[in-house]
């Protein structure tokens, strides 16, 4: 990875990374598979074609550029998520709407980024959620404008689903925990899960959207009969 550019001097607070109302989602985490739009459809090859690269992302990162190179320098993508992204033997994209001071954007998209560059079947690019609003407008949680979000795009430039804006587990955990827990408490506890987790949760939950090729051997079974 290139040096980022010049980093603004971040807030001091420890939970600088998750901006209150902006990063953290209150709606259940995880997949959602086969999201029908209100709203009207987006153009998703334009919308690709004039979103960044990781590389490119994390080079115009001006907050937490350490934490988003040091993650996917010690993300070690798990056998079985090379193999489950690649079992069909076709190309999908990932299309991630992220902000770089985005704590939770920080410990999972560059797993997934890591894993479409190892995997060489899923291809990743990253629009930034504050230039783009009328996408984010299509993926807000009640009144929340969550991230990151993960669309995932078949051959044909289609939504097969999207995942966002924390694993399951961990989002369950937090809308649990802050009924009770101050938020200078919380966000160390959400930094400790995600080092354990080392984006297993984050690559399981979006590699489930991915569709499954049913078996045509029933069928022509009862076809012959």
């Amino acid at each position: 990875m290139k040096p980022c550019r010049s980093a603004r001097t971040s807030p001091s607070s420890p939970s600088a990374a998750w901006r209150s109302g902006s990063c953290s989602a209150r709606n259940p985490g995880g997949p959602c598979v086969g999201y029908v739009t209100t709203m009207g459809d987006l153009d998703f090859r334009a919308l690709w074609d004039r979103a960044l690269t990781y590389e490119e992302f994390v080079k115009q990162s001006r907050e937490h550029c350490s934490l988003w190179t040091g993650v996917y320098r010690l993300a070690r993508i798990p056998p079985w998520a090379l193999e489950q992204a690649c079992e069909q033997g076709r190309t999908f994209r990932l299309l991630v709407l992220a902000e770089d001071w985005c704590g939770d954007a920080s410990n999972t998209i560059p797993y997934v980024a890591k894993l479409g560059a190892q995997g060489h079947c899923l291809e990743m690019r990253v629009l930034r959620r504050d230039e783009n609003p009328e996408v984010m407008d299509r993926y807000v949680s009640g009144s929340a404008r969550a991230i990151p979000i993960v669309i995932l795009l078949d051959d044909a430039w289609r939504e097969v689903g999207h995942w966002g804006s924390r694993p399951a587990e961990l989002q369950a955990w937090v809308l649990e925990a802050r009924k009770t827990t101050p938020k200078e408490e919380l966000y160390p506890q959400i930094r400790r899960w995600y080092a354990k987790d080392k984006g297993e949760s984050t690559l399981r939950e979006i590699l489930a959207l991915l569709p499954r090729e049913t078996s045509t051997v029933a069928a022509t079974t009862d076809d012959s009969q």
